[in-house]
């Protein structure tokens, strides 16, 4: 599986952004996909993921830790081989390369990566 990131940019406060992420490579539908984002000096952390069929807690169910829960909504488009990450009301500790991923199932390593997209968010 190939995926490729797109849609970063420099934002401002308050600010939506959408990313795009468009994958390749096998059966897209089986994967769960997701997001995480990496900030300088920070750890990569795990920002979203919506389950494929493959996975145990149903196709289509996201997951959001509390940093972004309300804020960012992940989708799936499997006929477009595409998953978006919709960024609503951005912070500046938004900032932050986002990566997409796939792998079998929501909440455990992901197999497959593709390179970040750079988000800043400043005024």
């Amino acid at each position: 599986v190939q995926l490729q990131a797109s849609g970063g940019g420099l934002v401002q406060p308050g600010d939506s952004l959408r990313l795009s992420c468009a994958a390749s490579g096998g059966d897209l539908s089986y994967y769960a996909f997701g997001w995480s984002r990496q900030a300088p000096g920070k750890e990569r952390e795990g920002i979203a993921c919506i389950a494929g069929r493959g996975g145990n807690t149903g196709r289509g169910n996201t997951h959001y830790p509390d940093s972004v829960k309300g804020r960012f909504t992940i989708s799936r488009d499997d006929a477009k081989n595409t998953v978006y990450l919709q960024m609503n009301s951005l912070k500046p500790e938004d900032t932050a390369d986002y990566y997409c991923a796939a792998g079998a199932a929501c909440g455990v390593e992901p197999h497959y990566w593709g390179k970040g997209t750079l988000v800043t968010v400043s005024s």
